[in-house]
């Protein structure tokens, strides 16, 4: 009788590999759906778990949540808002096109859309990024706080989670966290003790939307330092969000309002969203500051002094996109032929030998571009009493608002387009400090024209009254006490002070727990404290300059930031590229990790 044949013990299920994404807002979103774009050549057949830890829903995240007042608007037109690749993106990846904002939702073009609307285009992007995603990859999202992440270089990683006694296992983790809170700095600190003593109202930075303004009550003298993005949010819900209403160009208060004392480094608003649309051929961007200038700077033994090596390129970057619009749109206000002056320009080493040329082929002063006019244009202006500045101030603002409406000027435009060929380029060099995001944010990432025409309402109707440039603010005699540079001698008290900016987002002082962690452990970190990050695929630098092999980050808290929360279509995406190169490198690692487990 033939014997049996011996039992073949049953196969063990395979290995299913885990990522675990810290973040599902914007980024997160964007990171799964470059996975899903890239499985098919990179991972297809393997089993995968991706873990989406975030306190908020998916997509919309804590800054696009719908739980805020639906005064809020978005900082783009609903056109210039996008989630989706298109083949301007120089990636490894494959283009997976999609709707813009404004076609998703149906919105004219040229409408800010409230932030509401856009929360639900991003949980909209998320859920089909996860529908596209193969089969054998799966999505968890957990509702909670990421603590830390332990684990050695090369193994497995655990992430520890606020409520929970387990941690999630890991083979990758990716932060892709957008803006978090910080403790304060030494002022701050100083300045809430002080409010603390004599009982007054001290508003850290914070994103606004989530600031208790209660304490700040109706015809309250409030001073408020920042005069950004953070500041128009407040202008609104503390008029419009109290029941005030606008009749035309006039404001009608409620009688809730407080009166607010806005001051700021600079001393102005960030210049208006542009009100047109761009006609004619983009000028051929980069042309003095692309990838060759960037290797080389990056190739340099000794490194990069930014105001030395970068400025020069960045300003010559974009005068010459401003100057290719005026001669080719504009000609008739220039006095030689566009080929003659481009020709010049290119040879012309130094600022003085441009200036010279600009001077003699561009009669007109207010046809050329003065970038230290733009960014500080209250610098060594002073007014001789405040209600002068009042005026002078609003004057300025009804300018900026008709020259950012007028296609006649669409050099300025032009401009805007080389900013963000500049920030694509800047963001391969990282550790450039944050004068540069500040002048970018200052002519490129301004608010919408009609809430200038807000402010300049408000204005008129003393609900908002401006204290100029440099402002100061002093604790003393019981109250806090602000003045600027632009009225000397003038000064205003208050028993409030809101700071309206948000938190700078550094290693050190970030009230994240993991981040923290991930600086005691020896994570890198820029001298303006900015988490590093390799260049190629975001993975996390130590202080000895090694990529982690199992932790990525991307996001405004990493010297890869990139210009703006979203990506204008045809623009070429840093975030986009960003994103696809960490989904590459992620797939590809966890792939490998699976062959040798198999091996």
């Amino acid at each position: 009788m033939p014997s049996e044949p011996p039992a073949v013990p049953p196969a063990s299920p395979p290995t299913r590999r885990s990522l675990v994404i810290v973040g599902a807002g914007p980024r997160g979103t964007g990171l799964i759906e470059r996975i899903a774009a890239n499985a098919p050549e990179l991972y297809a057949g393997s089993a995968l778990d991706i873990h989406l830890v975030d306190p908020h829903p998916p997509g919309a995240g804590r800054v696009w949540r719908a739980a805020q007042s639906p005064l809020l608007w978005m900082n783009s037109h609903a056109e210039d808002v996008t989630m989706f690749t298109d083949e301007t993106v120089q990636m490894a990846g494959p283009v997976r096109p999609g709707p813009t904002l404004h076609e998703w939702a149906g919105l004219d073009g040229r409408v800010f859309a409230d932030r509401q609307i856009q929360g639900a285009y991003l949980r909209w992007v998320h859920e089909r990024a996860v529908a596209a995603l193969p089969p054998e990859i799966t999505v968890h999202h957990h509702p909670r706080r990421a603590l830390r992440v332990s684990g050695a270089r090369e193994e497995s990683q655990q992430v520890w989670l606020e409520g929970r006694s387990r941690p999630l296992a890991a083979d990758l983790v990716v932060l892709a966290l957008g803006h978090l809170d910080a403790e304060l700095d030494e002022e701050q600190s100083a300045l809430a003790a002080y409010a603390d003593e004599y009982g007054l109202v001290h508003l850290p930075p914070d994103f606004t939307a989530d600031s208790d303004l209660s304490a700040l009550g109706a015809g309250e003298t409030v001073l408020v330092r920042g005069f950004g993005l953070a500041f128009v949010d407040l202008m609104v819900l503390l008029t419009e969000g109290r029941g005030g209403r606008y009749e035309g160009d006039v404001y009608v208060p409620s009688g809730r309002e407080p009166v607010l004392y806005v001051g700021s480094r600079r001393g102005v608003p960030y210049h208006s969203k542009i009100g047109y649309d761009w006609t004619g051929d983009r000028p051929p961007l980069p042309r003095f500051l692309g990838p060759a200038e960037i290797d080389a700077l990056l190739a340099r033994p000794g490194g990069f002094d930014f105001r030395r090596d970068v400025w020069p390129l960045v300003e010559k970057e974009l005068g010459f996109a401003h100057y290719h619009r005026l001669f080719t749109a504009h000609p008739e206000r220039t006095a030689i032929a566009w080929t003659d002056f481009e020709e010049k320009y290119e040879a012309a080493a130094e600022g003085s030998e441009r200036e010279g040329l600009v001077a003699s082929a561009v009669p007109d002063p207010r046809d050329r571009l003065d970038l230290a006019a733009l960014d500080r244009p209250l610098d060594g202006v002073t007014y001789g009493s405040f209600e002068e500045f009042q005026d002078g101030l609003r004057a300025y603002v009804e300018n900026d608002l008709s020259r950012r409406h007028d296609p006649g000027n669409s050099p300025d435009l032009a401009v805007f387009l080389g900013l963000l060929s500049v920030y694509g380029q800047l963001v391969r060099l990282g550790g450039i400090g944050s004068g540069w995001h500040g002048f970018f944010s200052h002519l490129a990432s301004g608010p919408p024209g009609p809430r200038l025409r807000q402010l300049l309402a408000l204005s008129r109707a003393g609900v908002v009254r401006f204290l100029g440039a440099d402002m100061t603010v002093r604790a003393e005699d019981g109250v806090f006490r602000a003045s600027g540079a632009t009225v000397p001698g003038f000064s205003v008290q208050a028993r409030a002070l809101v700071e309206a900016r948000l938190p700078e987002p550094t290693l050190r002082r970030a009230l994240d727990p993991l981040l923290r962690a991930l600086h005691t452990e020896g994570a890198d970190e820029t001298p303006d404290g900015l988490l590093r990050v390799d260049r190629a695929d975001g993975r996390v630098l130590d202080r000895a300059g090694r990529p982690h092999p199992r932790r990525f980050a991307v996001g405004p808290h990493t010297d890869g930031r990139t210009p703006g929360a979203f990506t204008r279509p045809r623009t070429g995406g840093p975030a986009f590229r960003q994103n696809d190169a960490t989904a590459r490198a992620a797939l590809v690692f966890l792939r490998d990790l699976g062959a040798d487990a198999v091996g």
